[in-house]
Order: C-alpha cells, then structure tokens, then sequence
C-alpha cells in the first residue's frame, strides 16, 4: 500500500483518513520528508507548524 500525505497538515499515512486533522484531502504525490519525534522542543515542528509526533511530507502536491 502506497503512502500518502495529507494536503492541510502534510502527515503521511497509509490510510485513507489523516489521523492528525481528520480529513481525506490525501495524495500520493509528494516528496521529502521530516521525522518530528518531540515537536515541543524541535525548531524544526515549530518552523512548519507541527504540534504532533510523526512523519510529515516537505511538499505535497
């Protein structure tokens, strides 16, 4: 199963919901990606605006 990346918060997911803003705008078209273990003290989660733990996509198409 393909993964695929959400289009409001870019979480990839293999599913077909995203499990951070409940949606199903996914897609599979996207590229680069960022692991947030601790999004409350990485400058990076801050600078992209993540506040949960997990794998996010750099650009979703």
């Amino acid at each position: 199963m393909t993964e695929k990346a959400c289009r409001n918060c870019h979480m990839i997911t293999p599913g077909s919901v995203c499990p951070v803003c409940k949606t199903s705008s996914l897609s599979s078209d996207w590229a680069g990606y960022v692991i947030i273990l601790d999004p409350a003290n990485s400058a990076i989660a801050q600078k992209l605006n993540i506040s949960a733990p997990g794998k996010y996509a750099l650009r979703v198409r």
